[in-house]
């Protein structure tokens, strides 16, 4: 594994300061589901079907490319042979004149690689939005988010493959982030093309649509602890391929963003908050606002938001209302000022909140993305046969409550 001190001059950047991008908040808040932290401060993970590291100093943003090692032990092979024929006047004029060629080829084909592959980092970071620019204007709006905006600076929306973001999510419903990582994972190596190996770590593409869609993978997802979620894998990705075809996804965020959340939930395993989640971090849909029952407290405890009190779960009214709510405070990037409140109340991320006036959320209230009520209630074990049972917690307030699943996680 690269790491930026052992070895700089591998390494490519690109400015830009930590105020518009902090990786360990943006990578590890629950968008997506494929980094790690594989040694301080530096991001390994799959991105446009190659391995990145990435890491960062005060002004700049590092990334190093594992490309295809069998392509680059070619060009190493080819060019030491030429070097050693050289300093043995083995070789031709005319056999030099190729070698040289073919170097010259290798050299503007890696040129044009590495432009790439800034370009598929911006984009991916969607670097060409300025995000001090809109930190000022939440906060000029909003007194809280403000105060919090201190603290969890650089939270930037992923502009993520629509495939693999909305086949993640799917993977979401009563669940939580290091669980969640873990299917993601075992998606991957089982039904994704192989592209490295590094520090003994086999590194995988995401599946293609057709073979999600195969008829064997159902089974095969509740033999690596799917459960439910395994049919719904399957199903959407064959619904898909038979209804629309394979360009289907990324077409969607050319349709306006009400259109796009509606054609998503026709997929079986997606309710209004996975298709908001979706189109928020792969459509450019920059004003959905998901909201789960933890973003719901959220509008309560920090805003005093009234409405919908007494119900026990999130309607698709509601849903509409309270997203209303935060995009007529925000504006049309609310689904991005939403994820800095939400990485901000994400259990992992308390030991950052050292100032005495930001207020902290109650331990039960959050839980590393898990729906905040089901917390209350009791914690979720789902079985490879996909029914859910309650598993008593150990404190006294949760040992009667009973399970209550969200109508948006379920369909």
């Amino acid at each position: 594994m690269s790491k930026l001190s052992s070895g700089a001059k591998m390494w490519r950047s690109l400015q830009c300061p930590r105020s518009d991008l902090r990786l360990d908040l943006t990578l590890a808040c629950g968008q997506s589901f494929r980094w790690r932290e594989t040694a301080e401060g530096h991001w390994t993970g799959v991105m446009g079907g190659q391995v990145w590291t990435l890491t960062q100093t005060d002004n700049t943003l590092w990334y190093y490319v594992y490309k295809n090692q069998e392509k680059q032990k070619e060009w190493t092979h080819r060019k030491r042979i030429a070097d050693v024929s050289l300093q043995e006047g083995t070789i031709s004029e005319k056999k030099l004149k190729g070698a040289l060629e073919s170097d010259e080829i290798a050299a503007v084909a890696q040129k044009h690689d590495f432009e790439e592959d800034e370009k598929m980092l911006r984009d991916y970071f969607q670097l060409n939005v300025k995000l001090s620019d809109l930190y000022r204007q939440w906060g000029a709006a909003d007194p809280h988010f403000k105060q919090i905006a201190g603290v969890f600076s650089g939270i930037r929306m992923l502009r993520q493959d629509p495939t693999e973001c909305l086949f993640s999510f799917i993977c979401t419903s009563n669940n939580h982030i290091s669980r969640i990582q873990g299917m993601v994972e075992r998606l991957c190596q089982a039904l994704g093309a192989p592209l490295c190996q590094l520090d003994e770590t086999s590194y995988h593409d995401f599946p293609s649509l057709s073979a999600l869609a195969d008829s064997s993978v159902e089974a095969r997802l509740r033999d690596l602890g799917f459960g439910y979620r395994a049919k719904f894998l399957q199903q959407s990705a064959k619904q898909i391929l038979d209804n629309h075809g394979a360009q289907w996804l990324e077409g969607l965020r050319r349709v306006p963003y009400p259109e796009a959340r509606d054609a998503l939930r026709t997929l079986p395993g997606v309710g209004t908050k996975v298709a908001d989640c979706v189109c928020l971090m792969s459509l450019d849909k920059t004003e959905a606002v998901p909201i789960d029952t933890h973003v719901w407290q959220i509008a309560k405890r920090d805003y005093r938001y009234a409405a919908g009190n007494g119900q026990k779960t999130i309607t698709d009214k509601l849903h509409r209302d309270i997203g209303d709510f935060f995009r007529k405070m925000w504006g049309p990037y609310a689904g991005w000022a939403q994820s800095v409140l939400f990485c901000a109340d994400l259990k992992k991320f308390q030991n950052l909140k050292q100032a005495p006036d930001l207020k902290q959320p109650k331990k039960e209230e959050y839980d590393e993305g898990e729906d905040a009520a089901e917390c209350k209630k009791a914690k979720i074990k789902t079985e490879g046969n996909g029914t859910v049972k309650n598993r008593k917690t150990k404190s006294a307030s949760h040992k009667k409550a009973k399970v209550s699943v969200k109508k948006e996680d379920v369909v």
